[in-house]
């Protein structure tokens, strides 16, 4: 069960749109997905309608240390996805978390409990540094960190997400590797000479950093991922072939492709996904898809 974390200690980057389309496409090419959503403002956990809902979720599993996924685990209308959601009203989390001896290893130690059962497991992240930001990437096999094409963007992403691997090094000590960093360049402007030097640059910087490595796949700022947003389905789903007249391709081949990139043994699952027919919890066939 590969653990992928999407993490950025810069808010607004698209790190739950990323979370939630990743998993979309992967029910949909019949894996068994989990969204973990680690946000104290808990948008994952409302971005797809749920079909039946948990007594329970992150708070339970991380206080203490609920295994039953009865108890945990909340069912969405998508086939094969599931969410453990954000609960923490109180905000309670993080302060507990940062006195346990076990704090930032504590999600480490119960991915037992869902490795059985699931196929693959989402971490959505808080966008500010902190102990459970730390926990997701200290649990994960590889972290995706979306970064918008900004100078802003760019800059924040050295003092934060960079550094946050770096001071996580140590843990190497306990025989536990930091996981590699991909970055994602997220919402391309279809015209910008600003945007496209802060990609060349960002490749240029981390061509040969050990480590860390920038996604061949980019993710254009096209409107269906806010139209998919706004409906709760993937957005795979809302926009399977290219618009007439635009360059970016359609979001079907860039998810498709980012899932490819960052799971290459389910290239050939994901590239079966069309976006046109999909089962729903009823086991009837439906179209959710938008005509292009």
């Amino acid at each position: 069960m590969p653990v992928i974390s999407v993490i950025s200690t810069k808010g607004g980057v698209g790190k739950t749109t990323v979370a939630a389309n990743l998993g979309g496409l992967a029910a949909d090419a019949g894996l068994r997905v989990l969204l973990l959503d680690l946000d104290a403002q808990p948008t994952l956990s409302s971005y797809y309608e749920l079909a039946q809902r948990a007594p329970g979720g992150l708070y339970e599993l991380l206080t203490v240390n609920e295994t039953d996924l009865s108890r945990l685990v909340s069912h969405t209308v998508i086939d094969g996805l599931d969410v453990l959601l954000s609960n923490d009203a109180h905000r309670q989390l993080g302060t507990l978390l940062l006195h346990a001896a076990d704090g930032r290893l504590r999600l480490r130690n119960l991915l037992h409990v869902f490795r059985p059962h699931y196929d693959l497991l989402l971490i959505d992240t808080q966008g500010a540094r902190s102990v459970m930001l730390e926990m997701a990437v200290l649990a994960s096999d590889l972290a995706v960190s979306p970064v918008t094409p900004e100078i802003l963007a760019a800059r924040e992403l050295r003092r934060g997400t960079l550094q946050l691997v770096e001071d996580i090094a140590p843990y190497r000590q306990l025989g536990i590797q930091p996981p590699p960093l991909y970055l994602l360049i997220n919402r391309i402007p279809a015209i910008s000479s600003n945007a496209r030097l802060v990609r060349q640059t960002l490749r240029l910087i981390f061509k040969d950093h050990a480590g860390v490595r920038v996604l061949d796949t980019e993710v254009p700022a096209i409107e269906a991922f806010q139209r998919a947003a706004t409906r709760g389905w993937p957005v795979h789903r809302v926009e399977y072939r290219r618009p007439a007249g635009r360059q970016a391709p359609a979001a079907l081949e860039v998810v498709r492709e980012l899932a490819s990139e960052l799971c290459p043994p389910w290239r050939e699952r994901f590239a079966q996904v069309t976006g046109k027919q999909v089962t729903g919890k009823t086991g009837r066939r439906h179209s959710h898809a938008e005509p292009a």
